[in-house]
């Protein structure tokens, strides 16, 4: 028997940082995005041995284990160790079990690809352990293994995302987290999509250090990062507005503002790269567009009027970007079993 599962990635419109603890503790987080078909999978194979074996295809690595090892967290493989380390502590494990994984986007991309392994694996589990699991259990836990157990920091939206898959409104804060599903038109959606761009930029993405320099100007109180954030906040909640009602050309015009207070955060999450590339894409037709994820590099997105989008993506190709098809999907964690 193998056990597989899937979750998508995600693109992050609006309020992107605010979901980062101490901020969202503080004064509460909001954030829209979407999953994408890019996607994290995770094939789960029990064996009768006691040797826990994990096989990353994306890396071409091999490591193994005895069932009982302490698992300690050498930068090799550590988030899959911790979901492993996480499950058989409280739940056991009745064997040794093959784990390989596998990951449409790189750890960095921006595309929330980290958590969503994490996701992903914790649901093979459930899948071959039975477990009683919520959506939001699921998502909890991932966020208690990547950025309380092994210390990977970052916000809660990637977990929330990847297990729950969709548009979604998320409002953070200490007393919990909220998935509010947006219930977009069809037609809506298309025409979103149409006119979205989304491009590799490359470059060194440093999103760990970047976090760090937010979270550092959060608990100093530094005014200007701390604005940044309560304005990204409220931006997120008029791109939803904007969507739920079709008025597109304000969703890109959002998407600008959202850019400009982004980049005071923290330092790092823009460069002349970037800002060139933006440039260039604004100079082509894009109404709006930023980074998805922490900043410094990976994956940016720009949404455009429909007669501009091919302009807009010569444009982003003259400067070195990869850009990227996609669509989106409304399905999150999902499992099923091979015999």
């Amino acid at each position: 028997m193998i056990i597989r599962s899937r979750v998508p990635l995600r693109i992050s419109f609006g309020g992107g940082g605010t979901d980062v603890s101490p901020y969202c503790d503080l004064y509460g987080g909001a954030v829209i995005n979407s999953t994408i078909d890019r996607f994290a999978t995770v094939s789960l194979k029990p064996v009768e041995s006691e040797e826990i074996t994990i096989r990353s295809i994306d890396y071409d690595t091999t490591v193994h284990y005895h069932v009982d090892s302490a698992l300690a967290y050498d930068g090799q493989l550590d988030i899959i160790k911790g979901v492993v380390k996480s499950i058989r502590e409280s739940y056991g494990l009745p064997s040794g079990v093959e784990i390989s994984i596998q990951n449409d986007a790189p750890p960095g991309s921006g595309l929330g690809s980290s958590s969503a392994i994490c996701v992903a694996l914790i649901g093979a589990f459930q899948r071959w352990l039975n477990l009683p699991l919520t959506p939001y259990e699921i998502a909890e836990l991932a966020y208690k293994v990547e950025r309380e157990d092994v210390g990977v920091k970052g916000g809660r939206q990637d977990q929330y995302a990847a297990a729950f898959g969709g548009f979604n409104f998320m409002e953070f804060g200490k007393e919990g987290t909220i998935v509010n599903p947006l219930r977009l038109r069809r037609d809506i959606i298309n025409e979103l999509n149409f006119s979205l761009v989304l491009a590799y930029v490359g470059g060194s993405h440093e999103s760990s250090q970047i976090l760090s320099r937010q979270i550092s100007n959060v608990e100093k109180n530094v005014e200007e990062a701390l604005q940044a954030m309560h304005h990204l906040k409220d931006l997120a909640i008029k791109m939803k507005n904007a969507l739920l009602t079709g008025r597109l050309g304000k969703f890109g015009q959002y998407l600008d503002e959202s850019w400009e207070w982004k980049k005071k955060m923290a330092k790092g999450i823009t460069n002349e790269k970037i800002e060139e590339i933006y440039r260039r894409a604004k100079e082509a037709g894009a109404l709006g567009g930023k980074i998805s994820g922490a900043g410094g590099g990976g994956y940016m997105f720009f949404f455009s009027d429909v007669e501009k989008k091919y302009d807009v993506e010569r444009a982003l190709q003259k400067m070195g970007a990869e850009v990227v098809k996609f669509v989106f999907t409304d399905t999150g964690l999902e499992t099923w079993v091979v015999d």
